[in-house]
């Protein structure tokens, strides 16, 4: 005979998602608003996790900034982050703490994403432009990657 779980509260799923990984409140309330059911206050919710810091834009910040910043450019950080709903100041403040970081300027994140990836200069002009597509693609800069592609 099977057991039969019984449905997740919406607490329940905000923090099965939060142990998961960093999210932010735009995030939660996207994946948790199909689960409200009547008498449910989801703002309450938030609200809650927000302040005992279940919910914290930093941490949101700080872990795609260390997921991604290796093999994105800043173009491509900054929307992940808008999608995420982080705020644009905290991720103007972001981008700038990351260029100024020891992770490396963008020009060396290019350079060595692009090393990883190709490792030689290309060989003709269409091989040059499938490789600075797979740059731009990854959210670097039109200077960034002229600078980087031989």
């Amino acid at each position: 005979m099977a057991l039969t779980r019984p449905p997740l509260s919406l607490k329940g799923r905000a923090l099965r998602y939060l142990s998961a990984r960093e999210h932010s409140r735009a995030e939660l309330e996207r994946k948790l608003t199909p689960h409200v059911q009547e008498g449910d206050n989801l703002q309450s919710l938030l609200d809650d996790l927000e302040t005992k810091g279940f919910i914290n834009e930093a941490r949101v910040v700080e872990s795609v900034l260390h997921q991604k910043a290796g093999r994105m450019g800043a173009i491509r950080l900054r929307q992940e982050l808008r999608t995420k709903g982080v705020d644009d100041t905290a991720i103007q403040e972001a981008l700038t703490q990351l260029q100024n970081s020891t992770s490396g300027s963008e020009q060396e994140r290019a350079q060595s994403l692009w090393q990883r990836r190709f490792g030689s200069a290309p060989s003709n002009p269409r091989e040059r432009l499938r490789q600075m597509r797979f740059l731009a693609a990854r959210g670097f800069a039109a200077d960034t990657i002229r600078r980087v592609v031989p």
